[in-house]
């Protein structure tokens, strides 16, 4: 028989990311929000730091009627500034953002009661190490003052705190307020991102590292001792992924207590007529910015590929992909043009005004602008790592050239000069997508890709890639819809060969063959939505409200 899992009665996460677009992060909360506010309407409480002090935050609608007895009391009795009001996704949940500079005044004193309650090390703290616990802190006192102002004793309560950056407040809570059941969740740990952005090998040797030691090696022992000190203390700590969970155990030297996968809800896909149009649109678009740059007539049946994300070089396998489109260039059987774009924000300066020019002429073109395979010029034009290696390699997009290549090095907010469309609305006209990481613990990019029907390619150092062989039962083929590439610290040439195959094989395909391995594309994508993953998130709240209950029976 199964148990009866314990349901909080009221729910209160927090992040950097709340009411914050800065990652993949963001897109783990703002998507389950809605999942969550149904099964607990008004119970859901997220909060975020106050960085948009004195501007317009898009992401935030704020309401003066909500909880205004529990602010001014915050404000009068706790000093917490805090502004109330609804996060503006799906299921438009409770926000609370904090001003979390005042706390700046107490940190010597903060950081010395972390060290005595948990062993937390700040001594070596540096860049935004001040500033996310400053945050953290501020967010559990939030919640202390809300659980003592407005709830009962008997109301079961649970914290969730994301990355390294909100730790200190949920053991802050978890020993002022013991009642509450305690979650910490890390999205990758900072000491295993580390060592792979430090082109260490991670895997091969993870078995040997010391978490500990390497984090003094690459002076990370603050960060590395908040997550760690957090993921022991906690009633329950939590990763995203399998792979993640290797690190866990070996980096922190603690498993974690369940595995939650990052969901997503697929209402931002388009349907029927509206998705064959919206696809239409982006590929007419994408070819048009290519033709004008380029000085081309590329057509419709010019196969479109595509990378984006975070511009981590290496970690993110951007590297590896402009490597297999350089071999591309050779292989005698490529069957069509490849246009293949590198969406990944840069240090970008302005829109080139030559191609603007151009996008707004009806001419056709037949000569290339220079510089032909960027969109935005960039601040440090000489060193940028995308353009090195393009120059390195001497990918100049020749006319003769049957793969070109296109760095659009900015958000895709809909408003960058040139393509002025979402990512959303770019990525539904690719035919292929290819995310070949190295570090990666889930991967929202090639699930985004598959929910738009577009075929991905990854990696088993993904954690969605992992998770993609796991729902399958084999290593992921094309045919599939997703293509799994397994990759480890040293088989980079042979990562590369393999894309380079697998865009060469696609481009032979006929409309009913890429027709059926679109629809395994989207059917896989169904698997992932937060209906099938959420009942991970209520394992953690039961485990989290055993341990708390537990606490509460030792104190008495």
């Amino acid at each position: 028989m199964m148990k009866q899992l314990l349901t909080p009665d009221y729910i209160f996460e927090s992040s950097w990311e709340v009411c914050n677009k800065v990652g993949g992060i963001y897109t783990v909360l703002s998507t389950r929000a809605k999942t969550l506010e149904s099964a607990f309407p008004g119970r859901i409480f997220f909060i975020g730091p106050d960085v948009w002090l004195g501007k317009e935050n898009p992401l935030f609608s704020e309401d003066d009627s909500l909880f205004a007895k529990w602010r001014e009391h915050a404000l009068k009795v706790n000093g917490l500034r805090l502004r109330i009001g609804r996060w503006n996704i799906p299921g438009k949940p409770y926000a609370i953002l904090v001003d979390f500079t005042p706390f700046f005044a107490q940190k010597n004193d903060i950081y010395t009661q972390a060290w005595a309650d948990f062993r937390v090390d700040s001594l070596h703290a540096y860049g935004d190490y001040d500033e996310a616990s400053m945050f953290s802190y501020a967010a559990g006192k939030v919640v202390e003052s809300y659980y003592r102002f407005c709830l009962k004793s008997t109301d079961k309560v649970v914290y969730q705190a994301h990355e390294w950056m909100t730790g200190l407040g949920a053991l802050y809570v978890q020993k002022a307020v013991p009642a509450i059941a305690t979650i910490f969740t890390t999205h990758a740990t900072s000491i295993g991102r580390s060592i792979a952005g430090n082109n260490k090998p991670l895997y091969d040797y993870l078995f040997a590292y010391n978490g500990d030691q390497m984090a003094g090696e690459l002076n990370m022992q603050s960060k590395h001792s908040i997550e760690k000190q957090t993921a022991h203390h906690v009633d329950c700590f939590t990763t995203v992924s399998e792979i993640t969970n290797n690190e866990c155990k070996e980096l922190l030297d603690k498993a974690a207590d369940v595995v939650l996968m990052n969901g997503f809800e697929d209402d931002f896909v388009p349907q029927g007529r509206k998705f064959t149009d919206a696809r239409k649109k982006a590929r007419k678009l994408m070819l048009e910015v290519a033709n004008k740059l380029l000085g081309t007539d590329l057509g419709d049946d010019t196969l479109i590929v595509g990378t984006s994300g975070r511009y981590e070089f290496k970690n993110k396998g951007i590297n590896v992909y402009v490597e297999a489109l350089n071999r591309l260039t050779r292989d005698k059987n490529l069957k069509k043009q490849v246009l293949a774009f590198i969406n990944v924000p840069g240090w970008v300066g302005e829109a080139r005004e030559d191609l603007v020019e151009r996008l707004k002429s009806k001419e056709k073109f037949t000569t290339p602008l220079p510089v032909p395979y960027i969109t935005h010029w960039l601040h440090n034009m000489s060193h940028d790592q995308v353009l090195d290696m393009l120059k390195y390699l001497n990918m100049s997009n020749a006319p003769e050239s049957q793969v070109k290549v296109i760095f659009v090095p900015c958000y895709l907010n809909g408003n960058d000069g040139i393509l002025n469309r979402a990512y959303y609305d770019v990525v539904i006209g690719n035919d292929l997508s290819v995310y070949p990481s190295y570090y990666e613990p889930w991967g929202y990019t090639p699930l985004e890709s598959v929910a738009f029907h577009v075929p991905t390619i990854t990696t088993d150092l993904a954690g969605f890639g992992r998770w993609v062989d796991s729902v399958l039962g084999h290593s992921g083929e094309l045919q599939d819809g997703v293509k799994v590439i397994h990759r480890t610290d040293y088989n980079y040439s042979e990562v590369a060969d393999t894309i380079k195959d697998t865009i060469t094989l696609f481009s032979g395909m006929n409309k009913k063959e890429i027709d059926a391995i679109r629809n395994k594309a989207a059917k896989i994508s169904e698997k992932a939505l937060w209906k099938h993953f959420i009942q991970y998130y209520y394992e953690a709240y039961d485990i989290a409200l055993r341990k708390a209950a537990e606490r509460q029976k030792k104190q008495k």
